[in-house]
């Protein structure tokens, strides 16, 4: 649906904020505002880019799926970026597969208005490129982490990330997404989060999600995710996971 400027401001994407009004009011008649489900499908790998997304409440995991049908989260989009970043070096298909998380509202544009929008040193430009190098360093970051991390460390980082990313503690994750973020079978899924309800760090019933000791898992998480703030620091001077 069409949007206008105040309800645009009402939307919690960190790049959309970082825009004037001025700039904004050039975009409004290419931008609407849309609702995802969870498991919506936003992109397929090696299929076209329809849609740039910019989640306001929403959360979409950026997957890799194996020829036997196994996914690995490789990346998380929420409010503080966009999807489709590798529109910017002129990408025409995608390069990962994109699946709602957590379901939200978005504001989202057509690729062929984002492309225009982004020609030459253009304030929407500008804070996706910068973006594209926190998301770069993120999925980066995910890489060694699966590698190196025990999936305990790893499963308090991506609670983290997920915290980070949407409004409230409580949220909707199924032990499917979470087996994807971790590249585990969903069994080991339950023992993890079993050990962490007895912790007293979660609450965690049938996909719902709450968080209930946010020090006590950043406590918990491995380095990664001070790793990946860090850079956002750096670029935004705002830190997230």
């Amino acid at each position: 649906m069409p949007i206008t400027l105040s309800e645009l401001r009402l939307c919690p994407n960190f790049l959309l904020a970082k825009l004037s009004d001025e700039y904004l009011q050039t975009l409004l008649p290419r931008l609407e505002k849309v609702h995802t489900n969870a498991k919506d499908v936003i992109y397929e790998r090696n299929q076209p880019i329809p849609y740039v997304y910019f989640p306001c409440t929403s959360g979409i995991s950026s997957l890799i799926f194996m020829a036997d049908g196994a996914a690995v989260e490789v990346g998380t989009v929420g409010n503080e970026g966009f999807t489709g970043v590798e529109l910017l070096v002129g990408a025409t298909l995608a390069t990962e597969s994109s699946v709602c998380q957590i379901a939200g509202n978005n504001i989202r544009m057509k690729t062929s208005d984002f492309q225009n929008a982004t020609v030459g040193q253009t304030p929407l430009r500008h804070v996706t490129e910068c973006y594209f190098q926190g998301y770069l360093s993120q999925v980066s970051q995910s890489v060694a982490c699966n590698r190196i991390h025990a999936i305990e460390a790893r499963f308090a980082r991506w609670l983290l990330i997920t915290h980070d990313r949407v409004q409230g503690h409580e949220f909707h994750l199924t032990q499917e997404f979470l087996a994807n973020m971790l590249g585990v079978q969903r069994p080991s899924v339950s023992i993890v989060a079993g050990g962490f309800q007895k912790a007293g760090l979660i609450e965690y019933s049938r996909g719902n999600m709450k968080i209930l000791n946010r020090d006590g898992l950043e406590t918990a998480a491995c380095e990664c995710y001070g790793a990946v703030r860090a850079q956002f620091k750096r670029l935004f001077g705002v830190a997230y996971g």
